[in-house]
C-alpha cells in the first residue's frame, strides 16, 4: 500500500472541504508551495493535487501555483480537477505534471479521454467521484446520471492507468477509510474487466448499423466457439440484465486460429 499526500488547492491555499461543499473550505496552509517541500522531505514518493477552483468553474487560479510546486520538488505529482479539455491536459502535461485525474470530461467527453490516454499511455487516471453509487460531475454540483458500472464499461479496453474514486459522502469528515465502498467497487471492477485471466488484448469493433460487437457474437452462435487455443470469452456473461461482453479472446493465441476464429465469424450472416 502507498499512502499519497494531498494538497487541495482553493484561491492559492492549501485547504480542507467537507462532502465537496465549496462554502466549507478550512485553510490548513497558505503557502501551497511549502507544504509540498514538506511531504517530500518527510519521504513521501508521490504527491495529489486538487485545483478545487478549477473544478468549480473558476479557471486558472492556481496554475502559476501549480507550476511552483512541480518546479519545487522532484517527486511524481498527480493533477486532478477542472481538467475538461485536451488543450489543458496537454498544458499540464508540458509544465511536468506526472499523471492527469480526469473526471467530468472522463462521462462527457469519453472519445477525447480516451484518445489523450493513446497520446500519454499510463498518465490518464479516471475520477470516479461517487454519491450512492451515482457518479457525479462538475465538482460534484451535477449528477451525471451514469453509475460507475457505466464508466467501467466505457474505459475496459483504453489505456488508462487505472481509477481514483472518491466517496464523497466520507471526503474530509475524517472518519477514515470506508472499506466496504472500497471493496464494493474492486468487486464491480473484477467483474467488467478480465483482470484474473490471459487475454490477446483487442476486441470486435462495432458493427456500422450500431449493432454491438457483442450482440452480433451472439446472435450468430459464436459466443462460446473455441478454435484451438483461441476462445471467445464468456466474461461478464450479464450486467444489469444483459450480455454486455464475450468480444475478446482469452487465452495466448497463436496467429493460425486468431485468423480461423476471426473468419468463422465474419462469415456468419447477422
Amino acid at each position: 500500500m502507498q499512502i499519497i499526500p494531498a494538497i487541495d488547492l482553493k484561491d492559492n491555499k492549501c485547504v480542507r472541504l467537507s462532502k465537496g461543499e465549496d462554502s466549507s473550505s478550512i485553510v490548513y496552509n497558505e503557502d501551497p508551495e511549502k507544504q509540498a517541500i514538506y511531504f517530500e522531505q518527510i519521504g513521501c514518493k508521490k504527491l495529489h493535487l486538487v485545483d478545487l477552483d478549477a473544478a468549480f468553474g473558476r479557471s486558472n487560479v492556481n496554475f502559476e501555483t501549480i507550476k511552483k510546486i512541480r518546479k519545487s520538488i522532484s517527486i511524481p505529482i498527480q493533477l486532478g480537477g477542472g481538467v475538461r479539455s485536451l488543450d489543458l491536459a496537454k498544458k499540464y502535461f508540458e509544465v511536468g505534471i506526472n499523471n492527469l485525474i480526469i473526471g467530468s470530461m472522463s462521462v462527457e467527453k469519453p472519445n477525447e479521454v480516451i484518445i489523450l490516454s493513446n497520446i500519454y499511455a499510463d498518465k490518464v487516471y479516471i475520477s470516479l467521484d461517487i454519491l450512492e453509487d451515482n457518479i457525479m460531475i462538475k465538482g460534484w454540483d451535477k449528477n451525471s446520471g451514469k453509475k460507475i458500472q457505466d464508466i467501467l464499461d466505457i474505459y475496459t479496453n483504453s489505456k488508462i492507468k487505472g481509477y481514483v474514486i472518491t466517496d464523497i459522502q466520507n471526503d474530509g469528515m475524517l472518519r477514515g477509510l470506508n472499506l466496504d465502498f472500497v471493496n464494493n467497487f474492486i468487486k464491480k471492477k473484477k467483474l467488467s474487466q478480465p483482470s484474473q485471466i490471459k487475454t490477446c488484448g483487442s476486441t470486435f469493433k462495432n458493427l456500422s448499423n450500431q449493432k454491438k460487437a457483442w450482440q452480433v457474437i451472439k446472435q450468430t452462435g459464436c459466443d462460446k466457439f473455441r478454435e484451438g487455443d483461441a476462445v471467445i470469452s464468456e466474461k461478464l456473461p450479464e450486467v444489469r440484465g444483459k450480455v454486455s461482453s464475450r468480444n475478446f479472446f482469452e487465452n495466448s493465441i497463436t496467429y493460425t486460429n486468431l485468423l480461423k476464429i476471426t473468419k468463422t465469424i465474419s462469415s456468419k450472416k447477422v
